[in-house]
């Protein structure tokens, strides 16, 4: 009966170590995704609990952080989805949309801004391959789609992005 106690101990003393280790930049990630560090917070928080649940049953146990990476990916594309579903039924209903994202005379808060308002997919590329420095194929991994389309993705945004920043 006392090894049940010690193994459960030791359990929770690795998913510890891998809460600590891997949290934090998940939810750096779900930041750069959504610009809301509190629902961040809570996208990373709902992606360690779905992984973590699920980890006697990974295929690659050592794979943990990009199992999170993609869960943290999909539940902020969940998120914009529901989002646009939304949006769209407001519209329909005649209701305009009147949030717009602060201005801010500092460039980075206004590159963060012109990040943003990109389609989520292109958002996801650009923070992938830039944020998280992913290569293309690891960014396609995660978003579902080829590494070709990964680059697509960037060169569009970059395009908006220049044109947005006025730097064509």
């Amino acid at each position: 009966m006392g090894d049940m106690g010690e193994l459960g101990l030791v359990r929770e003393d690795r998913l510890e170590a891998l809460y600590r280790g891997a949290v934090g930049r998940a939810e750096l990630l779900a930041r750069a995704l959504t610009g809301d560090p509190h629902f961040a917070q809570d996208i990373a928080h709902e992606a360690f609990i779905r992984v973590a649940g699920r980890f006697g049953h990974l295929r690659d146990p050592g794979a943990f952080e990009s199992y999170l990476r993609r869960t943290v990916v999909n539940l902020c594309r969940s998120h914009f989805r529901k989002l646009g579903a939304e949006r769209r039924s407001l519209q329909r209903l005649g209701v305009a949309d009147e949030v717009s994202p602060d201005q801010s005379p500092e460039d980075r808060d206004a590159v963060w801004t012109a990040i943003q308002r990109l389609p989520y997919r292109q958002r996801a590329a650009v923070v992938l391959r830039f944020y998280e420095d992913l290569s293309e194929a690891e960014t396609g991994a995660i978003l579902r789609c080829s590494a070709r389309a990964v680059n697509s993705l960037v060169s569009r945004a970059m395009t908006s992005l220049r044109e947005e920043m006025g730097d064509s």
